[in-house]
């Protein structure tokens, strides 16, 4: 049986944008995750936390905030926080307010790893996103994934 362009639309525009996005993703978070387990021992998905937790002005964020800023299901940010926690980089407090929510908050350790891996996150910009594309390059990419990347979230 043949499948015809119009039924297998593997060649339309969207899709091949869309598998451009998907495998840029991938390769440049496969290749940074091996730059930082290598360089400081740190896994990509540990850098992500703790970056989250450095991003917020306190330093700590419920579990489903850091889920969400992550992409990963609960669960999965649970077992992960696990690890991270039994590595020293992040503590669990009880929020006042909720007994029942708990934040999750970066360690004086964390800090430091993340410092760590920053310089080495930075020298892996340096030579995957600023050498290869221009200041200008850089600021449209910048603008097309924020317009992507906002009509994407639920509402």
């Amino acid at each position: 049986m043949t499948i015809t362009t119009s039924a297998c639309p593997s060649g339309d525009e969207r899709v091949v944008l869309f598998g451009l996005l998907l495998e840029t993703n991938a390769r440049l978070s496969r290749s940074l995750g091996v730059e930082l387990e290598a360089a400081c021992d740190l896994p990509l998905a540990w850098f992500e936390v703790l970056l989250q937790l450095r991003k917020v002005p306190e330093g700590r964020l419920k579990m489903n905030q850091i889920a969400d800023a992550i992409v990963h299901s609960s669960g999965g940010t649970t077992r992960l926080i696990d690890r991270i926690e039994e590595a020293g980089y992040v503590t669990r407090e009880h929020c006042p307010s909720d007994r029942r929510a708990i934040y999750v908050a970066i360690s004086a350790n964390g800090n430091q790893k993340l410092d760590e891996a920053l310089n080495v996150h930075l020298d892996y910009l340096e030579d995957n996103l600023a050498k290869r594309l221009d200041d200008q390059e850089r600021r449209t990419l910048t603008t097309l994934l924020k317009k992507l990347n906002s009509s994407a979230k639920p509402s």
